[in-house]
């Protein structure tokens, strides 16, 4: 079936036959004279891609040659009878080739005794391998494609899409009468079988267009979701014309048009992968990725790389072709497979109605007549929970009419009104935002957000576009809300629950990153536009300024937990005094959740939610206690000393020993850790007694709870490299480190706590296995100046083309009378050890960690002072520091 007005017209510059023919006649050997053909074909055909020819000229234009030539071949070997005929099937059989696709070839016997043609057979396959084609054949008598079509699917498709190459047609013809839908696989099957497929093939991809190296093909508004369309198409109506299709009223000229669009654009971006990489490739890698955009000639601006701009395009097209191959599939099934079928009616108003558990216009004209409904229906949804969907003739009907949604109707009172009459409504809030989106109607009426759609950020952080992120950040809301929720977000599902108005929060994260992409500092921008929306939508003054500090601080609490010592009094005093009242703080808390989950699922872990049900709670605390009335740090140590000694003569422990241990460890120790690690530490430590081994002491968390990591506290001589001892020997076993607080006794011991997940970003819990840490840590740190070898394990490919400048950025920290150093760097195998064993070079000594992983990169926050404990702020010897690390980490 012809999808568009396009017809492909023969091309003789590209091959001539007859210069072929005439130069197979003088060769000794046809083989080179195919190769040489093939050779130059596909150098034309490159050589017109480059110069912007027509992407359909080229990949139908491939398919002709290949045609021509393989008819040529067939001539020129010997067949006993015409009982056997060549068949271009699938995408070849659709006469489309791109530089290195499979051409794939049925060989078609009339009987299933294939005896007299074994011998021939081989010959041309063999011939056909020979002169360098990649071919996926088969070899078929019209019993076997009868048999094998009945009971496979995948076999019934591959058929519906033939050509004859060369033998009788009349084959083919007798082949299509066996596998017709009045004999096998009628329409409704069909469609059951291949819609199934689909979900499985989407369920690959995670059901995302939205895939950082998308598969072309396979991918949700991929090639395949093409195809699918006409091969039911097909199965129904047979091969018609495109003209044909569209009175059937299949699709619209308008829906052609954006398979058209969407078609020719893949087929650039294939046709690309294939000549760039030299094989059949269809996943967009990020090898390749900056490559095509070069070539298509996008390039870096101020604002977006050109990449970005490249893969932008790219998501906006397959997002239509996603969201037309829902909306034909379903109208297939509705209004042509099911039309006899009665389903229940029940009116709504006098708009709507719901048919068969799905919402639908009334009259075809609704939306003119009143053009508010395309606001109307979203909110009709959330009221009536139990409406599964929309119908398919009215999601055409909205895609026909969106272009209603202009300034006047986004001025509209009424319109204002709707819009957050659903944002007030209760109900799944998140899932109607995103069928606007599916629909393109949350773009027209949030020109903002529609600037947003398809926009990437080129990196591993970022897994999703703009758009979808802000939609999966409303779908986790939305999720706290839900009792499955608790589980996994037990603070956030709380709190989410006690928010004044959960509109606020459904608007703060519509509009968190809303400024990205418009240069400059998008939660600043963000502010912005949300207080315009705000003002518009007649928020209150006060409900104003809290969506517009929401957005602009978006950031500040996740920042806090993972760069901050939120041990410290006086971190959270200031992080309380931004927060202003624990109302900003809950709803702060819930966005900053949701966020994280949503930018990429690695990122969260339960030790970033223990640092950030801390930092909650820490500042809530000092919020309810009085900004003007902050703990007294010596107060903070007295009462941790007191609860810890209490905990400690439960276990038996005695008092004097306790007291003449805790004299030797500082005042800091006792803010930095709580009452229960400091018994936990101290009666290891006085159980060590005065053995010579390092004492190690490996916690799980809490069973039961899915927050916290693993500790590990080491105390033992203090020696330079230990640090980097330390991280070496855990990066040994697989485990990083992700806080770690350093300190040392007045008699020279260290007191150092790490934090360390698994591979999987999960605290390890099997006691085997916390034996074997502890007994490995042992071992290495026994004799730290017998240094563990650094590992060195092979970088991912993906980091390779994400090489990010080490970035060091020296500050003082004043109010701790040391120095802090951020360093921004390509995450890598061992990278602790490394800046562990510079520390030492350069005579630093470490007092505290943060360690932040994100996607492709670290940002990593050091608390550092010279060997005398004092702040490194000699100019020469912070520019000494930077130039090592960024020489070691930028190799």
């Amino acid at each position: 079936m012809l999808l568009h007005h396009y017809r492909f017209v023969p091309d003789e510059t590209l091959f001539d036959a007859t210069a072929f023919c005439a130069a197979l006649d003088t060769s000794r050997s046809p083989i080179p004279v195919y190769k040489q053909a093939l050779r130059e074909i596909q150098e034309r055909l490159d050589a017109r891609f480059r110069a912007g020819a027509d992407i359909r000229d080229l990949v139908h234009g491939r398919a002709w040659c290949l045609d021509r030539l393989l008819a040529i071949a067939w001539e020129h070997h010997a067949w006993p009878d015409d009982g056997v005929a060549l068949l271009a099937v699938g995408g070849y059989g659709r006469g489309e080739l791109h530089p290195h696709s499979d051409i794939d070839l049925l060989l078609l016997l009339e009987r299933d005794d294939d005896t007299p043609y074994r011998e021939p057979l081989t010959a041309f396959i063999t011939f056909l391998w020979d002169i360098g084609l990649e071919i996926g054949h088969s070899v078929r008598s019209l019993a076997d494609c009868e048999r094998e079509a009945r009971n496979d699917v995948t076999v019934i498709t591959n058929l519906l899409e033939t050509r004859t190459l060369a033998g009788p047609e009349r084959l083919r013809t007798a082949m299509g009468e066996r596998l017709s839908s009045a004999h096998m696989w009628p329409p409704d099957q069909f469609f059951e079988a291949k819609w199934q497929e689909q979900i499985a093939r989407h369920y690959k991809h995670n059901n995302s267009e939205y895939q950082l190296e998308p598969n072309l093909k396979s991918s949700p508004g991929g090639l395949r979701d093409i195809q699918m369309i006409g091969w039911v198409a097909k199965r129904y109506f047979g091969p018609l014309r495109y003209e044909e299709v569209v009175a059937q009223g299949f699709m619209n000229d308008a829906e052609l048009r954006i398979l058209s669009q969407g078609q020719a654009f893949l087929w650039q971006v294939r046709y690309a992968l294939h000549m760039l990489t030299g094989r059949a490739e269809d996943r967009l890698l990020f090898d390749h990725q900056r490559a095509i955009a070069e070539l298509f000639g996008y390039h870096d601006s101020p604002g977006r790389l050109g990449v970005e701009q490249f893969m932008k395009r790219y998501y906006r097209h397959v997002t239509a072709l996603a969201g037309l191959n829902d909306m034909l599939l379903q109208h297939f099934d509705e209004m042509i497979l099911r039309a006899a079928e009665v389903l229940e009616t029940r009116p709504l108003n006098a708009r709507f109605e719901v048919k068969g558990g799905y919402i639908q216009a009334r009259h075809p004209r609704v939306f003119l007549r009143r053009p508010g409904a395309l606001l109307e229906l979203f909110l009709l949804m959330a009221q009536h929970p139990e409406i599964e969907g929309v119908r398919a003739a009215t999601i055409r009907l909205i895609r026909d009419h969106r272009h209603l949604i202009d300034e006047g109707f986004r001025d509209d009172l009424r319109h204002q009104s709707l819009f957050m009459e659903l944002l007030r409504s209760g109900g799944n809030v998140a899932r109607q935002l995103r069928r606007m989106n599916r629909y393109g109607i949350l773009g027209k009426y949030l020109p903002e957000f529609g600037q947003a759609v398809g926009l990437m950020q080129h990196d591993l952080f970022h897994l999703y576009t703009v758009d979808a992120h802000t939609l999966r950040l409303l779908t986790f809301i939305q999720r706290f809300r839900e009792p499955e929720g608790r589980q996994d977000f037990p603070v956030a599902a709380t709190l989410v629950h006690q928010l004044p108005k959960l509109e606020l929060l459904w608007i703060a994260g519509l509009f968190h990153d809303i400024g990205k992409g418009q240069g400059g500092d998008h939660s600043h921008i963000g502010a912005g536009l949300v207080t315009d929306f705000a003002e518009r939508h007649g928020l209150s003054p006060r409900d104003t300024r809290l969506v517009a500090w929401l957005v602009e601080h978006h950031l500040l609490m996740s920042k806090t937990a993972q760069k901050r010592d939120i041990s410290d009094p006086d971190v959270i005093r200031e992080f309380a005094g931004q927060m202003r009242d624990e109302v900003h703080l809950d709803y702060l808390y819930v966005l900053t959740v949701a966020d994280i989950t949503a930018t990429n699922p690695s990122l969260w872990n339960g030790w970033r939610a223990a640092l950030l049900r801390q930092l909650h709670s820490e500042t809530k605390r000092a919020l309810r206690r009085g900004l003007e009335n902050p703990i007294d740090r010596d107060d903070w140590i007295r009462e941790t000393r007191t609860e810890a000694l209490a905990l400690l003569r439960t276990l038996g422990v005695d008092a004097d020993r306790v007291e003449a241990l805790w004299d030797t460890l500082g005042d800091d120790y006792f803010v930095q850790y709580a009452p229960s690690e400091i018994a936990w530490h101290t009666q290891g430590i006085l159980a060590h007694g005065g053995s010579e081994l390092p004492m190690v002491l490996v916690s799980a968390p809490a069973e039961g709870t899915s927050e916290g990591g693993t500790k590990v506290f080491i105390h033992t001589p203090s020696v330079d490299d230990l640090f980097a001892a330390t991280a070496a020997a855990l990066d040994q076993l697989d485990l990083s480190i992700h806080d770690a607080r350093i300190a040392t006794s007045s008699n020279n011991r260290t007191l150092n706590t790490f934090i360390v997940l698994d591979d999987n970003n999960e605290p390890i819990r099997e006691p085997a296995r916390l034996e074997r840490i502890r007994e490995h840590l042992i071992e290495e740190l026994d004799d730290p100046d017998d240094y563990p070898q650094i590992v060195n394990r092979h970088t991912p490919r993906q980091l390779k083309h994400f090489r990010v400048p080490t970035q060091v950025l020296i500050e003082p920290d004043g109010t701790n009378a040391r120095t802090m150093l951020e360093l921004i760097a390509p995450d890598r195998p061992g990278l602790l050890a490394r800046v562990g064993r510079i520390f030492m070079e350069q005579h630093i000594a470490l007092s505290a960690a943060k360690i932040a992983t994100l996607g492709e990169r670290v940002e990593d926050v050091f608390f550092i002072t010279d060997k005398n404990g004092e702040p490194l702020t000699d100019p020469e010897r912070q520019a000494e520091l930077r130039r090592r690390l960024c020489e070691t980490l930028d190799v």
